[in-house]
């Protein structure tokens, strides 16, 4: 197969890379060696203020509690749950598990009680790290598990001394960090763990081709289900996305890095910490997205680098004093997780200077494989071209096994050594998704002249909402349990902020009423936020196929029609 995206490369990034025979962690390990007394974390306070964080100081904490870790029994090979937000704890805890030679299981906060429930038992995670937040939440959990251990932190522990204590004062008991941690077997405190263990490096033997993260994911078919990578196929895409960056004169231990994409997502895993962390650069750490605080972090901390979403874009575009701020300091953003649109492109970067590239990604390939150069051409509207040593192809979408030509529409299919082993104990669906060596990614796109791919179509159910990836199987099935609820379909519709939106077509019971507020509530109550149904529309009757299958797609396509009625009718006026 010819690779005729190579020609489009920037000056100095090369085709394939000599990538180190290391685990993962050994990234940390070199930094703190090289550059022990640099920042490595940023953890800003509500006051100017911030905790700052060595590497030295980043990697001891993280022998600490790799030590702990092997004194509660947990052995080479065990799973590990992390649930928090982007904080230090986060990144000591992550490398901590990797040292004895663990799989980490980033656990979106943001999961429902059942949600959670569901992934620590299809992991078959025994130990759990969590911020105090979520504690009770585990607990409820728990004895449906099989959780031994439960690690708490409170966000607090890192926070600057004015800034922990205004949230003492203020904050801690009211928004719920407060809790009482019972002085019983298996439940420990994270500060007392750090206490008690010493720094000395774990003598576990950990290599490039063991498991490194369970990813969760959709994929093509949006069941929920873990990607299982090794530290090879995350470190590979670590050093492809350093090569990609730099032809934008991004320095090994001078960079600051703003990291307000979760890190328990596999973008931000990848392209926020283990870049900064590879690169010797300062992670700015964001536990949630706040458009006035991103921009007092970029504005004070002058980041080079800002991994992202559309939706963040545009909100930093649309905010009415963002011409106070100094964000000139951006060499480089990447856009991942939704198609960026044209204008917000060309806004954001005449506000920065900087690059705002669009790519792409999936955490079966954790994470990018794709993406516009940062000097030269790009292609708007295109995620650009494969990195180093990524091959793809577009194959026909019903057999998958017919290359298609230069500018047809095909599936999207991919050869890399980020390319993920499987599914977690889901070997028919791992058939699907790697045959012969190759990913079949379930997008569908095209080829051009010049060897930029263009997404046409995302995968046919999944909804992504400010860069979140919504499964509808996961929205319906909750709203299947409504009492009033005979059937219903979720699907996005477009959204000029989020991307997409979620909307939901329900057939009430024969005899019942109900309003759009009463299933909006409802499932406030029993899912994630951010899969809450906006939109409620109520029907008669859903669309089927000659065996009772609900037609999605039509839906869809109903929403199509009517956004082009309105522009017409708008255009008409």
């Amino acid at each position: 197969m010819e690779k005729i995206w190579l020609k489009h490369y920037p000056p100095g990034v090369p085709e394939t890379i000599d990538y180190p025979k290391i685990p993962l962690h050994q990234l940390l390990e070199d930094s703190a060696s090289k550059f022990p007394r640099n920042t490595a974390i940023i953890f800003p306070g509500a006051f100017d203020d911030e905790r700052l964080m060595s590497f030295k100081e980043l990697n001891d904490k993280s022998n600490r509690m790799a030590n702990a870790l092997i004194d509660m029994g947990v052995k080479k090979g065990d799973r590990v749950a992390l649930l928090m937000p982007n904080c230090p704890q986060f990144v000591i805890s992550y490398y901590a598990v990797l040292k004895v030679g663990d799989i980490v299981v980033a656990t979106n906060p943001l999961y429902s009680p059942r949600e959670i429930e569901f992934q620590l038992n299809d992991c078959g995670a025994e130990t759990i790290i969590v911020l105090s937040l979520f504690y009770k939440t585990v607990m409820g959990v728990k004895d449906r598990t099989k959780l031994r251990n439960v690690v708490v932190t409170n966000i607090k522990e890192y926070l600057p001394a004015h800034s922990r204590k205004m949230f003492s004062l203020f904050v801690e008991r009211q928004e719920g960090h407060r809790v009482r941690i019972p002085k019983v077997k298996n439940i420990y405190k994270f500060q007392d763990l750090l206490r008690r263990f010493d720094k000395t490096p774990p003598s576990v033997k950990v290599g490039p081709k063991d498991v490194a993260i369970f990813q969760y994911t959709g994929g093509t078919t949006g069941v929920s289900k873990a990607a299982v990578a090794t530290h090879f196929n995350v470190l590979a895409n670590v050093f492809q996305i350093r090569y990609w960056g730099e032809p934008l004169g991004l320095e090994e231990g001078k960079d600051v890095i703003l990291g307000v994409m979760p890190l328990f997502h596999v973008y931000g895993m990848v392209v926020v910490m283990h870049f900064a962390i590879m690169g010797g650069a300062a992670m700015v750490l964001l536990p949630r997205w706040d458009t006035d605080q991103v921009l007092k972090a970029i504005n004070r901390y002058k980041p080079a680098f800002f991994p992202g979403v559309p939706t963040m874009y545009v909100a930093l575009n649309n905010h009415p004093e963002v011409t106070k701020f100094d964000l000139r300091s951006i060499k480089l953003c990447n856009s991942g997780a939704a198609p960026l649109p044209v204008e917000v492109q060309q806004q954001f970067e005449a506000l920065t200077g900087g690059k705002l590239s669009e790519g792409y990604g999936l955490s079966e390939a954790p994470t990018a494989t794709h993406s516009n150069p940062v000097t030269g051409l790009r292609k708007t509207g295109s995620i650009g071209v494969p990195l180093p040593d990524v091959e793809a192809k577009i194959m026909d979408g019903e057999t998958g096994e017919k290359e298609m030509p230069q500018g047809e529409i095909g599936e999207l299919v991919i050869r890399a050594p980020q390319v993920m082993k499987g599914y977690w104990n889901r070997p028919d669906e791992t058939k699907m998704v790697l045959r012969n060596g190759w990913l079949y990614t379930g997008d569908m796109a095209r080829i051009d002249e010049d060897g930029f791919f263009s997404i046409v179509d995302r995968k046919k159910e999944l909804i992504i909402a400010g860069g979140f990836n919504i499964y509808p199987r996961d929205v319906e099935e909750v709203l299947y349990e409504h009492p009033k609820i005979k059937e219903v379909v979720c699907y996005g519709v477009p959204d000029p902020y989020r991307g997409q939106t979620v909307k939901v077509a329900i057939v009430l019971k024969e005899g019942e009423t109900a309003t759009a507020d009463e299933i909006i509530e409802f499932s406030r109550e029993n899912m994630a936020r951010y899969q809450v149904p906006k939109l409620v529309e109520f029907r008669e009757s859903l669309p089927k196929s000659l065996i009772g299958k609900i037609l999605r797609r039509v839906l869809v396509e109903e929403e199509e029609a009517k956004l082009k009625e309105a522009a017409k009718e708008q255009a008409d006026k």
